[in-house]
């Protein structure tokens, strides 16, 4: 069900008090606040807008930006006969910022990941403002497509809410970059609720797909012929690097940022290659496991006398460790082995619980012997063989996307355009069904998540899905 008009805090209060104390019907009630609310102004008294940006995105060229933000305006206008005009100056109905943390409007932005945006209604001025710490993208697999964002948060300035239907861009979550995008039918009705329909003969029914690169003669033969990796990782500078035997790759936004690799070892002096796990922690440090041992870097640079035993820095986690990451859930690292998987907090005496380890199929979905894991704005990516799985750390489930997950991690990954991104629509885990289906740990249910009495969700994850507004 949509609510196209933006339910305001007092129509929301007369909602809960008719509700609970009248009895009426909800229909009827949100019949009324629809009413209620229309007068307050939860639209645009004109078909005609304007609208400017008067700070742009650090990473991203002006005109790019332009050319993005139209298109995320006329998916509207493709189905009303809203007029939308950009202006370079003056005062205009929308005013579109990108800012960084506290920005004056007593809503700040809290860094990478977590809310990528907000808006306004246009009873309250109809502004749009992003996180400039995100990697907004273009065209891209990589970072957080700025398009969908802006076309969501342009629902808003319009007077829209959010939807409860998965599919619509009006729900309140980002699904990552769709190359096809098509505006949702809930979307659609909710617009023409409050504009009515277009008359125009000229109607658009849907954005046209934005074309990503075709095969690139530059494709890395390694990579995209056998795209199983050791480990992948962020280094404190942002930079994302993938290693696989002796050699290493840094991605782009666009896939493998350099076709040919380098020897770890020219960059990493002092550490091996056919490295078991690496990660990042909060201190700038970047970690690297290898059968019983560990190093431990900042940037490029050996932090000291490394190697070390695994025993010594992390007692309590075992040799030989197929993946580590940590989970954006609550800040604490997790190292995965096999069928099982520990948590480590350096802060906690002993620093691994007694109740680990646990099995890895209480993260549902996600099959053993991982080869690597890697979080990254609220989601854990994990990688297995060939394919790669998206775990939505709020969510603590696999995102629903199409293609569904697992995907090639060749094609989505390393820009391999020659693989295709259906190659692995087929695959199944078959014992990912059988673990959560016969595991007879004392469970405790949350969001999908079954975890013994010990759980790995903190309070604060105790919330809905991360909206946008």
């Amino acid at each position: 069900m949509y609510f196209p008009v933006v339910i305001c805090a007092n129509c929301w209060n007369l909602f809960l008090k008719n509700a609970q104390i009248c009895q009426v019907d909800y229909n009827t009630i949100f019949a009324i606040i629809h009413l209620l609310c229309l007068y307050l102004g939860s639209r645009w008294r004109v078909k005609t807008l304007t609208y400017k940006i008067s700070k742009y995105p650090k990473n991203l060229n002006r005109e790019s930006v332009d050319i993005e933000i139209k298109k995320a305006f006329s998916i509207w206008s493709n189905h009303t006969d809203l007029d939308f005009q950009h202006k370079k100056h003056g005062q205009v109905h929308i005013e579109i910022k990108f800012e960084l943390g506290d920005h004056k409007d007593g809503d700040p932005f809290d860094g990478p990941g977590g809310t990528l945006a907000h808006a306004y209604f246009p009873v309250y001025g109809g502004d749009a403002h992003f996180d400039d710490s995100e990697q907004w993208t273009i065209n891209s697999f990589r970072g957080t497509n700025l398009f969908q964002v802006a076309a969501h948060e342009f629902g808003h300035s319009l007077g829209l809410s959010h939807s409860d239907i998965r599919s619509s861009l009006m729900a309140p979550f980002y699904r990552g970059y769709d190359p096809n995008f098509v505006l949702d039918t809930d979307d659609i009705h909710g617009i023409q609720a409050l504009y009515g329909h277009k008359k125009m003969n000229h109607t658009k029914t849907a954005i046209q797909p934005q074309v990503v690169n075709s095969v690139s003669i530059d494709e890395n033969l390694l990579l995209c012929s056998d795209s199983k990796i050791d480990t992948i990782f962020t280094s404190a500078d942002g930079h994302t690097y993938v290693f696989k035997g002796q050699y290493f790759w840094k991605l782009s936004s666009d896939g493998i940022n350099d076709a040919q690799p380098q020897l770890i070892s020219t960059i990493w002096k002092g550490l091996p290659g056919n490295i078991d796990a690496a990660f990042t922690y909060k201190n700038g440090k970047t970690y690297f496991f290898k059968g019983s041992r560990y190093w431990r870097y900042i940037d490029k640079i050996k932090d000291g006398d490394y190697p070390k035993y695994i025993d010594e820095g992390f007692t309590g986690i075992p040799d030989n460790i197929d993946a580590v990451t940590v989970w954006t859930g609550n800040g604490k690292i997790y190292f995965y082995k096999g069928s099982k998987f520990w948590r480590f907090d350096p802060f906690d005496k002993p620093p691994v619980n007694k109740s680990y380890p646990k099995p890895i199929a209480n993260w549902l979905g996600i099959p053993d012997h991982l080869d690597a894991a890697f979080s990254h704005h609220g989601y854990t990516y994990f990688f297995k063989d060939e394919s790669y799985y998206r775990f939505n750390d709020r969510n603590f489930a696999i995102d629903i996307a199409d293609p569904p997950f697992p995907r090639s991690t060749a094609y989505w990954w390393f820009g391999c355009r020659s693989v295709g991104k259906e190659a692995l629509l087929n695959i199944q885990w078959k014992q990912i069904r059988n673990d959560s289906q016969s595991s007879n740990v004392n469970k405790l249910e949350h969001k999908g998540l079954v975890f013994g009495d010990d759980s790995d969700y903190t309070s604060e994850d105790n919330i809905a899905l991360d909206e946008l507004t």
